[in-house]
Formats: C-alpha cells, structure tokens, sequence
C-alpha cells in the first residue's frame, strides 16, 4: 500500500486555528506533522502533540475528552494517553491506522467541526502556543543509519580526494550507508559542542589531539522506520513506504579533520559521533503524497536497480520534491541584527537513491528494523554550486571562502556560528507545507 492523496489535502479545507490558514505556514491543516513537547520551564511529562499553524495540538489531551472514541480511532485512546511521552507506539501501528488518526485530527480542526473550535475551555486545555513549548526529541531512537544518497555529493567529495577516480565503482550499484550514533542525536535548538579529536596536519610526522578546526554541517533529511521487520525477514521494495511512517530534517555535523585522519579504511566514527540534529516535526509521508516525484532519471550508462531494489510504483514517485535551504547566523550577524544568510538549496529529487531503496537494501540481509529507528540520506547536494549541502563542498576544501554580508569569511564553522536548516514543499493546486526548522549552534570545546 502506499498514501495516495485524499480528502485531507484538499487546498480549499480550511481551519478554525486561524494561523493554520496564512499562506506562508510550514503547518497548515493540509500538513499535521507529530511531534512531542511539554510546555517550556515546566515540570510537566512530556506528549504527543501535532503542530497546527503557530499552535501544538494536545493529543494526550484529545484522547483524555474522548475525542478518538469512533471505532476507527478507538486504538488511539490507548497509544496517544498512556504512552504519550513518545511517538514509537504510534509509528508500531499499521499504515492505515496513521492514515485514520491523521484524518480524524483533521476533521476535529477543519472550520466546518465545531467539537472543539465553540468551547474556550477545551481549546485551553487542549492547545499551547509553539512559542511557549519546548520540543523534545519525538522518538526513542534504537538506531540510526546515514547514507550516501546523493550522486552530486558522492561526486564532489570523490574529486577531492580520487580526481581519477570520484565515485567508487559500486557506488551506482548499492545504496551506501554507515552505522551511526544514535545516542548523541539531539532535537532542533540544541547546542553543539566543538568535538575533540585526533588529527593528522600535512607534513607532520606524528598526530594530535584537540579540538577540530575543520567543523562542517551536512544537510541531509531524514526517515523514521514504523512497525519493523523480524530478524531475517527482509522487506520487499513493494512494501517498503508501508514501513516508512514519516521525514524530518537532519544536520549530521562532521569534524573533516577527524574525520580525514580516521576514515580509513573502516570509515566514520568519532568524526560524526559527536552530534545530529535534527528537527522536533515529523511529517508523514500521507501528508507528502502531492509532493512525490519520480526517482532519480539515470543517465545513459548508468547500471538499472537490480530487481530487490526496482519496482514501477518505485521508478515512477518512489522521489519527493523537498526543498531545502542552508543558512548561517554569526556571532557579529547576530550582534548587528543581521538576518541569517543563505548558504545553499538543493532538492531531494536530486537523490540517486529513493528511501524506499535504502529500507529495503537495509533489510535485504534480514537486518531487523523497529519503530523509530532514523534512516538519513546523506548530504543532499544539487548540480549547481549554489546547491551543494556542505561547507567542504561550497569551499572547495576550504580553499574558496564564503564572504558573509558582515564582511566575514567563512571556510568552516567557528564557535558561535548557528547552522538553520529549512525544508518546504510546492506544488500547483496543493497547499504548501513544510517542516520547520533544525537548528544548532556551535559552543567552544572543553577539555
């Protein structure tokens, strides 16, 4: 099965939460991304919320009223309440029943219900401003794999290092990926300290240790896997959007000094093990299901998808039109009232790889996948320079920097700098939606 578009995508709905209606929200009615937050310097637990214009609606708090009662949401009363400090139970459940919650969610905030909109004190216990929530990170995060999804990127990268050679001969074969850390990925607004590390300067004889002086970000988005797969028991391509229950937005900071120093020939560790960030809102793929694209067009030569990792609904939208945007916030910016200054944008369609390939060439070897487990794609880079997705590629290594409107000059990240990753969808006919913003700024190290 895979979301096909429907009712709750409907331009025309509109919602009695009159922020939801402004043209310019990442969060109109035709969105409803999960998340989970308490409200900010509180004592409160933490719960499932969705994000509807400049407001969270409370889901633990729906189900409390009795507000999923029908019997096509009765399962939510149980998932949204008592185990609302998470989305993992949530993403357990079948694809449809996510498509029944996110469609009675709509119903109760469409303009047409009045189940709330007409009792002030049930919209006040019900929902919080963002502005006066803080976000949590929305799922217990077993395990997170990054790929290598975008052949720009892969490219790029390879001719800095391999200008005979940039991409590996299987790169056009098998989606690449890593093992990450998931322990250290942090929500949107955390600080990122600069990491220590043990490098390797040209013409030295031996390596040191301290604090990286090459820190770089990657953008990159991001998949949560719902209910999982057994031990063994691989997941067909035909199957696998099924298991996909939504995308965020992912900066998977990278030390390039560390990492150049420690990345053969096993690949990278402590390099990104540090931090990733990644943005509070997940929205689901139903809600993406007008912004599907198809997968990326392989120029002539290319080697086809062998068949696990080939199907036609997979060549013809397993893509999405994400667009996505870098900008960074200095110290001085800041000082000066200085708006933050676009680095990049790029595009998820540019992805050699769909997500549908990496889940399924994930589980191919019988690798067991469970709810909330973060699959990213990479950095995400485009075929123009103002498109690529890291500093070590919009450089060139470093050697070209960046003139920022304070004069300043940027080859990599310093202390103070704040990297704001953005991502939006557009179409004719369908309401734009987005995703928020990841953001992380970077702290000095400390020994």
């Amino acid at each position: 099965m895979s979301t096909t578009i429907n009712e709750t995508h409907d331009p025309n709905l509109r919602s009695w939460v009159e922020s939801a209606n402004d043209p310019n929200t990442d969060f109109p009615i035709q969105n409803l991304p999960f998340g989970v937050f308490r409200r900010a310097i509180s004592d409160e637990s933490p719960r499932i919320g969705v994000a509807i214009g400049n407001q969270i609606l409370d889901l633990a708090g729906c189900a409390r009223e009795g507000l999923f009662k029908e019997d096509e949401t009765a399962w939510a009363q149980y998932v949204c309440d008592e185990y609302s400090e998470s989305l993992n139970p949530l993403m357990l459940q079948d694809i449809t029943y996510w498509a029944e919650l996110r469609k009675r969610i709509s119903e109760l905030l469409s303009a047409s219900n009045n189940e709330i909109q007409n009792n002030p004190v049930l919209i006040e216990s019900l929902f919080v401003p963002n502005a006066e929530a803080e976000l949590l990170l929305s799922t217990e995060i077993g395990d997170y794999t990054d790929f290598y999804a975008s052949v720009y990127h892969a490219t790029n990268i390879g001719k800095m290092f391999r200008p005979d050679q940039p991409l590996m001969p299987n790169y056009k074969w098998i989606p690449i990926g890593y093992h990450g850390r998931a322990s250290s990925i942090v929500s949107s607004g955390t600080p990122v300290r600069r990491p220590f590390g043990q490098t390797m300067a040209d013409g030295a004889d031996a390596p040191s240790f301290g604090p990286s002086k090459v820190l770089d970000y990657e953008l990159e988005v991001g998949f949560f896997v719902g209910h999982g797969n057994e031990q063994g028991q691989p997941i067909p391509i035909t199957e696998a959007e099924d298991h996909i229950f939504g995308l965020c937005l992912v900066n998977d900071w990278s030390a390039r000094d560390i990492q150049r120093w420690e990345y053969q020939p096993l690949g990278p560790f402590l390099a990104k093990s540090f931090a990733t960030t990644i943005s509070p809102w997940i929205v689901t793929t139903e809600a993406l299901a007008p912004f599907r694209a198809p997968a990326f067009k392989r120029e002539e030569g290319d080697p086809q998808p062998l068949p696990y990792l080939d199907s036609p609904e997979n060549r013809e939208r397993g893509g999405f039109d994400i667009k996505l945007e870098v900008l960074l916030l200095t110290e001085k910016m800041r000082e000066k009232g200085i708006a933050p200054h676009r680095l990049a944008m790029s595009n998820t369609k540019d992805l050699y790889w769909t997500f549908a390939q990496m889940l399924t060439h994930h589980s191919s070897n019988g690798c067991n996948l469970r709810p909330g487990d973060l699959l990213a794609s990479g950095t995400v880079s485009g075929a123009t320079k103002d498109s690529q997705g890291s500093l070590i590629e919009l450089t060139e290594r470093g050697t070209n920097p960046i003139t920022l409107p304070t004069g300043e000059e940027r080859r990599f990240l310093q202390d103070g700098d704040e990297i704001i990753l953005r991502g939006y969808c557009e179409r004719d006919g369908f309401r734009r939606i987005g995703f928020g913003e990841c953001r992380g700024k970077i702290l000095p190290a400390v020994a």
